[in-house]
């Protein structure tokens, strides 16, 4: 007769995976997201200071990841869909989707978004008027894409097509007699194709230790793919991350955007690193960098500090146009989910335009 611990009259012991906590008994919701139905539930302030205080609400869900998955491979599908709403009067819905078919030879990526977003607007490059006095304005926005990236061989390199619509609507508060201003109303709409070349060795894509992530992508948008105006978007961005020391890490960004064409004024890039307002620093072209230095300094926590810089500048043919940015700050991560490398936390940034507060989940450089 087999004699167990209950026989001895102790408890038997369960040994049985927790969906909520870890091995090492700290809070960790792996367990639940390789549950078929298991989700991230996502209550996220919002701080962005071009659009006020308020908040986001969403459901993330992912699939298992493979146990023994090398750098750049075995990435886990991804599906977001969620609304928000700021003390400004923005609000929006959104969902998208990432998921890898064809044993990881295949990914697509599907997205929609309706929003109406207030902003102010502060010129295309330095406008010495617009700068101290921006105009606000309403931006009201339907958009869609859709992409199909493909593994190039057993390589960590991915090539894809894809396409994006949307139409915008945008009414400027009343027009004072200032040169360069859109149309105190107007009506817009985008489509193009989505070209994409992109590198990855990432050990993760949440919150990364170490490797490499290299893309160049563009849009291209003209009247015969359903815009108003013809023009072109090209992106360059690349990343480095690795381990400094036992429990230390370095992560490093850069990256460019190029617009040229008769793009509409919002379409038009800007610089957008933590402690800049997103929207602020507009231009023909924007570059920007970031490091950071993350240090686990025990168990699952982390503190981290980071410091950017950016400039936005016209074509040729608009002069004295560049600006030149700066920001820095520290945060704090938790890691929440160690079997995907998933760490959430806040930032805190000072830049020239005063203090912003974020709330991360992964990567400030989010690239799925």
């Amino acid at each position: 007769m087999a004699i167990g611990a209950a026989a001895h009259g102790k408890a038997p012991v369960n040994t049985e995976p927790s969906r909520f906590r870890g091995e090492d008994g700290w809070l960790d919701v792996s367990g639940f997201l390789d549950e078929a139905y298991g989700f991230i539930p996502l209550a996220i302030p919002i701080t962005e200071p071009a659009v006020g205080l308020g908040g986001a609400g969403a459901l993330m869900f992912l699939d298992r990841p493979p146990g023994e998955a090398a750098a750049g491979f075995g990435r886990p599908n991804i599906t977001i869909a969620g609304a928000l709403g700021t003390d400004n009067g923005t609000r929006g819905a959104f969902a998208g989707d990432i998921r890898h078919w064809l044993d990881d030879r295949l990914k697509t990526v599907v997205g929609v978004i309706g929003a109406s977003v207030n902003l102010d607007f502060y010129g295309i490059g330095r406008d010495p008027v617009l700068s101290s006095q921006p105009r606000s304005y309403n931006l009201d926005t339907r958009a869609a894409v859709a992409q199909a990236r493909y593994r190039i061989g057993d390589s960590p390199a991915w090539i894809g097509l894809g396409y994006a619509i949307g139409s915008t609507t945008v009414k400027f508060a009343p027009r004072p007699a200032v040169s360069g201003l859109p149309d105190a109303e107007s009506e817009s709409r985008v489509g193009g194709l989505l070209p994409h070349l992109s590198f990855d060795t990432r050990n993760n894509v949440f919150t990364p230790t170490e490797g490499n992530y290299l893309e160049a992508s563009a849009g291209i948008f003209s009247k015969g793919l359903g815009s108003d105006t013809n023009f072109q978007r090209v992106n360059l961005t690349g990343m480095h991350f690795r381990p400094l020391a036992r429990d230390w890490y370095l992560g490093i960004m850069g990256s460019s955007v190029l617009s040229y064409g008769d793009a509409p004024f919002y379409m038009r890039p800007f610089v957008w690193i933590r402690g800049i307002p997103a929207m602020r620093y507009q231009g023909d072209h924007t570059a920007q960098a970031e490091a950071e230095v993350r240090w686990q300094f025990w168990q699952r926590f982390s503190l981290i500090g980071f410091v950017g810089a950016g400039m936005a500048w016209n074509a040729s043919d608009r002069r004295d146009s560049e600006q030149n940015v700066a920001a820095g700050g520290v945060g704090f991560r938790y890691e929440i989910a160690r079997k995907y490398g998933l760490h959430m936390g806040i930032d805190v940034a000072w830049g020239p335009d005063g203090p912003a507060w974020y709330v991360q989940v992964g990567s400030a450089w989010a690239r799925p």
